[in-house]
């Protein structure tokens, strides 16, 4: 790829990560190399078993063992620092064809990560990066800087009936 683009999608709608995951394996299957980084996560989740599918697939979390919606920890804080240190190296390598930031959007919403620094890593990055960036809450900056924006929308959904998140459908 001689110029990569900048993807977010975002919205209150389940299918943001699973769009993300994928791109990622039909990246992988075209023999590109991927790269996702999880903000906010480090449950054990389905897809931590890509790398042992793909070769070409790295995958870290920076996360706790549970999801943050509000008043995160200092925990939180560190584990997002040191994720978005990596991220920022990553941004100007040229190891990965494909960056996957996934729940970045709500890290910022969260002032885990600066939103500046965000901005001025995407501004910053390798050219030939395509970069996706997922969660809720993309500000106006983040949205216009993107060359794609996905809305995903909740019209309904069976957590309102009491179903819990499944193995291999949710997590």
């Amino acid at each position: 790829m001689k110029k990569g683009y900048i993807h977010v999608y975002t919205g209150n709608g389940k299918g943001k990560t699973t769009a993300a995951l994928g791109l990622s394996v039909r990246a992988a299957c075209a023999g590109l190399e991927v790269y996702i980084g999880q903000f906010l996560k480090g449950m054990d989740y389905s897809e931590l078993k890509l790398p042992e599918y793909f070769s070409n697939i790295t995958m870290e979390q920076f996360g706790s063992d549970y999801f943050i919606e509000q008043n995160p920890s200092e925990e939180d804080q560190k584990k997002a620092d040191i994720g978005f240190k990596k991220v920022e190296e990553i941004l100007l390598s040229d190891k990965y064809d494909l960056v996957i930031l996934d729940e970045i959007l709500v890290a910022v919403s969260l002032g885990l990560v600066n939103s500046d620094e965000l901005l001025n890593a995407i501004k910053n990055k390798n050219p030939k990066i395509e970069l996706v960036l997922t969660g809720r809450n993309a500000s106006e900056e983040i949205i216009d800087i993107a060359d794609l924006v996905t809305e995903m929308k909740e019209i309904k959904h069976y957590y309102q009936k009491g179903v819990q998140a499944r193995i291999g459908i949710e997590k």
